[in-house]
This record gives structure tokens, C-alpha cells and sequence, in this order.
């Protein structure tokens, strides 16, 4: 009977780096997407279970942010940022040479999904501006999206066009759609 072999190699030293960066990356996103509990979300999407009271889909609601003309600009830096931190965290195990064939594999996969998340991102951002709005930030990590518009009263036709523009880009549960608005 053989014994396990319990020594941490290189490659394991990298992924929880990683796992590190990604958890930092995550947690980022949500405390740039978070908004206070006082204030109020617009949910594009109900579930069945919801009672009368939830929100319907396309219900506006308005959260206020004090110099968001930054606020876009600063979001948009932090999310590359922790992005590109992490596809670098990506390349440096994929050059590391220490891999099998399968992690390699995974690695790979895992940045192109986040290439194809930023790309995503962009492209829903532009056709949104498109639209007439004058800013907005997507957040997207392949099951929910966070959409951030600046706007002066968002009506439900709007939160309606907006989720149809993310929804030609990717494949989300309404559910899972936010839509949060600052004037």
C-alpha cells in the first residue's frame, strides 16, 4: 500500500494564488456593484416564487452617487485591473511548464472565459451608450450581470432594452439580472 504524497509543489503554491486573486476579483465586483441597503435596486426579472410586493420586471428605482462621473471611470480601472491581474496569474502557471495536459487545459479555458467576459462587458457597455444612455458599467462572471446606467429616470421600457442588449451578448436567468441606476 502507498502512502499519498503530501508536498506542496509549485503548482499548488500557483493555484491557491490564484484561487486568491480570483476570490479578490469577486469580492471586488461586489463591493463595486453592492448598493446600500437603504437604497433601492431595479430588478429586471422576477422569479415565481416572489410575492406581490418584489419588483417587476422593468420597475425603476433610483440610487444616488455623489461625483459619478469618477465613479464610472474608477470602476472601469478596478475591474481591468483585477481582470488583468488575474489573466497574468493565468499565464505565469500556464509558463510555469509544470502542468498536465488537463490542467493546462482548464487554465486555458478558464482565460478565455475571462477574455470573453471583458469582451462582453465592452461590447454591452457600447451598445448601451449607443441607446442614448450617457454612462453605464456591466459586471458579468457568467451567471449574474450587474448593470450600473447613469441616467435622469429610467422607465421600464428602458430596464426592458437594456436587458435585451445583455441578453444578445450572453445567456443569463432573468433572475440574475440587475439593472441599478444613478442619476
Amino acid at each position: 500500500m502507498r502512502k499519498p504524497n503530501l508536498i506542496i509543489g509549485k503548482k499548488h503554491i500557483i493555484l491557491a494564488c490564484l484561487t486568491l486573486i480570483l476570490g479578490a476579483a469577486i469580492y471586488m465586483n461586489y463591493a463595486f456593484a453592492s448598493v446600500d441597503e437603504n437604497e433601492s435596486i431595479i430588478a429586471a426579472g422576477t422569479r415565481e416564487e416572489d410575492t406581490a410586493e418584489a419588483a417587476n420586471y422593468g420597475d425603476a428605482a433610483f440610487v444616488s452617487a455623489e461625483g459619478e462621473s469618477d465613479y464610472f471611470a474608477q470602476v472601469r480601472i478596478a475591474r481591468m485591473t483585477s481582470r488583468d491581474e488575474a489573466v497574468e496569474t493565468l499565464s505565469t502557471i500556464l509558463g510555469g511548464g509544470d502542468l498536465s495536459g488537463e490542467e493546462s487545459a482548464t487554465y486555458t479555458n478558464e482565460a478565455m472565459n475571462l477574455s470573453q467576459l471583458s469582451d462582453s462587458e465592452n461590447t454591452i457597455e457600447s451598445l448601451i451608450k449607443a441607446q442614448g444612455f450617457e454612462d453605464c458599467v456591466v459586471y458579468l462572471n457568467g451567471t449574474t450581470a450587474n448593470i450600473v446606467v447613469k441616467s435622469e429616470g429610467l422607465v421600464p421600457s428602458e430596464a426592458a432594452q437594456i436587458k435585451d442588449i445583455l441578453l444578445t451578448e450572453v445567456t443569463i436567468p432573468a433572475e440574475n439580472i440587475r439593472i441599478f441606476e444613478v442619476k
